[in-house]
């Protein structure tokens, strides 16, 4: 079974910001695959599904950002699986504009606390990403405040379409396709997403 962890903040107010896209594509994909929330454990609220003819778990972990890996190892133990084999975590990354997505096989945390938390708890960096692009820290923005803070409408609708466009590389990546979903998307930034829609089930 593959463990698909969005990362983000709990509570209301972190709810839109940037740093709860992962969260927020969970939720897609709960909505898109039809997979309700069925369980509050391993310090995460998850659901069970299928997807590409996959098993997975979509996991929000409730640490908040920074203790990520606590609720991801928890997962990994508990279900007995490898994370360098089923494990996807889906997150915001700032060095990539509204509307791009990168995905990575394995690497460093790139400064992200929430990876930086992951590969501490598992003790493994290789494990597979899918960024979703929150755009660049204005200069003179402290960069809490920032991945805090709220899009604008027209950002927000572009990163509405590359949480569509991630939905789809997961896909790819579950249909054992990760090379095929790295240069579809890796590139330049890909167009307006069909599947976008509001109202999708939240976990």
């Amino acid at each position: 079974m593959y463990i698909v962890v969005g990362l983000g903040n709990p509570s209301k107010q972190y709810e839109g910001t940037r740093h709860n896209v992962g969260f927020d594509t969970i939720d897609y994909l709960a909505g898109k695959y039809q997979i309700p929330s069925s369980g509050l454990k391993h310090k995460a609220v998850y659901g069970k599904g299928v997807i590409a003819g996959q098993k997975v778990l979509l996991a929000k972990p409730l640490t908040y950002m920074n203790l990520s890996g606590e609720s991801v190892s928890e997962l990994i133990n508990y279900y007995k699986e490898d994370p360098e084999d089923k494990l996807i975590v889906i997150y915001d990354d700032i060095n990539l504009e509204p509307g791009s997505i990168r995905i990575r096989k394995k690497g460093s945390a790139g400064g992200h606390n929430g990876i930086k938390s992951i590969i501490s708890c598992t003790g493994t960096e290789n494990f597979k990403r899918i960024r979703v692009g929150v755009g660049e820290k204005p200069e003179k923005w402290d960069l809490a405040d920032f991945v805090l803070s709220s899009f604008s409408k027209k950002e927000r609708m572009h990163v509405d379409e590359s949480i569509g466009h991630a939905a789809d590389a997961l896909e790819m990546i579950l249909s054992d396709d990760i090379d095929g979903a790295m240069n579809k998307y890796n590139r330049k930034m890909p167009g307006p997403h069909k599947d976008v829609t509001e109202g999708n089930v939240i976990l």
